[in-house]
């Protein structure tokens, strides 16, 4: 029977930090295959990796790859995720399969956050997590990522959930699973492209220490599942938000004119609101990942430190 080990494999910086019980953060790869454009989805996944180590943890960027999960990638495979037409987009339901057929596949927030969990890494950052879709009352469009979050115990920096989304039942549905939601210097969800999205948070947290020992305590307790370290994008990057939500109302209606449905509408909305934005919106996602990552780091420095 194939063990568990036989179905990971670790990048050699990365194993060398997990020997050496180093601080490692995890990292998506679907933000380079489906959430931006090359060459700058390249050029930003090799940046976010520099200011993890700047921060003095370890880069884990994490795919599916010759039918292994891989915790930590090369520059050439990099670029081959950044620069590959073909790469799968991979939620827990698609684990299983592409390491069976070995194509390869780019993890979301929901299955980087499994992978995360199985190497023993705990601090996850990303750009922004799914959450309940507009209009889902009956369509029933639930991102992956609400569930994992409840179930799986990994951490998730991020800019809040994006503004293509219904906010406010996504704070309902994290508060029934039990998800806590810190707000990073904040009291405010953030909004991904926007630093509020008008929702309050009931817990701030003004450092990485006090997030910190409110992770460890709910780990500690056999809690299981995660949490949202909502981080708000720098104010000088931030896009006005009557500016953005005009421009995502057009983009849901030429979604839905065009049949454009299930795990397909993220990307299509994205790409739309980068054309109709003029290319702002694709510099306000490039700067909160960037700040995300900083953030997530002097985290895993924090937790490993306790």
């Amino acid at each position: 029977m194939t063990k568990l080990a036989d179905m990971i494999t670790y990048s050699t910086e990365v194993q060398q930090a997990m020997d050496n019980k180093q601080p490692v953060v995890a990292l998506e790869s679907t933000i380079i295959s489906h959430g931006m454009p090359y060459p700058q989805n390249v050029e930003t996944a090799r940046i976010v990796e520099a200011i993890i180590r700047d921060n003095g943890a370890v880069p884990a960027t994490i795919a599916i790859m010759d039918g292994k999960i891989k915790i930590g990638l090369s520059d050439d495979e990099l670029e081959l995720l950044g620069n590959s037409p073909d790469v799968a987009k991979v939620s827990r339901r698609d684990i299983g399969q592409l390491i069976a057929t070995k194509k390869l596949g780019a993890t979301t927030v929901a299955a980087t956050m499994i992978c995360a969990e199985l190497a023993g890494i705990r601090v996850f950052a990303t750009g922004g997590i799914g959450g309940v879709h507009r209009g889902a009352e009956t369509t029933m469009d639930i991102s992956a990522d609400l569930e994992e979050l409840a179930s799986t115990s990994v951490a998730v920096v991020c800019a809040g959930a994006k503004s293509i989304l219904d906010i406010g039942l996504t704070l309902e549905y994290l508060e029934t699973k039990g998800v806590p939601v810190i707000g990073h210097q904040t009291d405010k969800m953030p909004a991904f492209y926007t630093r509020d999205s008008g929702f309050d948070l009931t817990f701030r947290a003004d450092d990485v220490a006090t997030m910190a020992n409110v992770l460890k305590a709910q780990w500690d307790l056999g809690l299981e599942g995660g949490a949202v370290i909502a981080n708000p994008i720098p104010e000088e990057h931030a896009l006005e938000e009557s500016f953005i939500s005009g421009i995502i109302e057009q983009a849901m209606a030429e979604a839905k004119a065009q049949g454009i449905a299930g795990k397909e509408v993220t990307p299509f909305l994205l790409g739309k609101v980068k054309e109709l934005t003029g290319g702002s919106s694709l510099v306000a996602n490039i700067e909160l990942v960037k700040y995300n990552a900083q953030v997530g780091a002097q985290l895993a420095v924090e937790l490993n430190r306790l």
